[in-house]
């Protein structure tokens, strides 16, 4: 029903940049809020960022505050991801979700509500 769509990953030096996309089609009215989980191999998926489009409010795992910022764009149905001092462990391959949130009590935990899950796109930090 809802089609997610990433783009703006890379390879980069620690310390730089990234943008991320993410595209959301389809019956986007079912939703709510979007988000952004990161997943590295070996490891669980972790949730790294994550909004409510209709109030703006942001959340952030607190490994990434003050470097990655959430915000939508384009009517409300594509949100970026901004990567600033982007460091090693940051490099995990990123998904973008949407979902139906009732609550922001948990709502970085990938079973908090979110459905429509994108491909992903890799971010790979170099040292």
């Amino acid at each position: 029903q809802v089609h997610l769509v990433e783009s703006g990953g890379g390879s980069v030096q620690a310390g730089g940049s990234l943008r991320l996309s993410c595209a959301a089609s389809g019956y986007t009215s079912k939703t709510n809020a979007m988000a952004w989980f990161r997943q590295a191999p070996g490891k669980e998926r972790e949730g790294v960022a994550a909004i409510f489009t209709s109030s703006g409010s942001t959340y952030y795992a607190d490994s990434v505050k003050g470097r990655f910022t959430i915000s939508p764009y384009n009517a409300k149905n594509t949100v970026s991801l901004q990567i600033n001092s982007l460091k090693p462990e940051d490099t995990a391959m990123y998904y973008c979700t949407a979902g139906l949130i009732f609550t922001s009590t948990d709502i970085l935990n990938p079973t908090s509500g979110w459905r429509y899950w994108g491909q992903g796109t890799q971010v790979t930090v170099s040292a």
